[in-house]
């Protein structure tokens, strides 16, 4: 009878090791890398793609101030009267939605 015991307790010990749940670590690195660094530049130094793109889509509209970031892309304020906007392109004259 001692020998069932026993070998039931071992049993029931090795069982138990095995249910341990280990710690899991998580080696998952997430970098995102967004182009948002813009730099001023003048506003003649915007490409002639871009104003022509504008002339179109925003015939009142004058550039304020230019910026461009590392991609080739236009951050433009313009001004229309007593509005304002924002708009952001790429070098090819295309608007694109921030």
């Amino acid at each position: 009878m001692k020998k069932l015991i026993l070998s039931a307790a071992v049993l029931l010990g090795s069982l138990s090791a095995f249910a341990v749940i280990a710690p899991i670590e998580s080696s998952i690195v997430k970098t995102i890398s967004i182009a948002d660094e813009y730099i001023e530049i003048k506003i003649t130094d915007v490409p002639a793609a871009v104003t022509e793109s504008l002339k179109k889509s925003h015939p009142n509209a004058v550039i304020t101030k230019a910026y461009v970031n590392e991609n080739k892309q236009y951050k433009l304020e313009l001004a229309a009267g007593e509005k304002s906007e924002t708009v952001w392109t790429d070098a090819n004259g295309t608007i694109t939605k921030k």
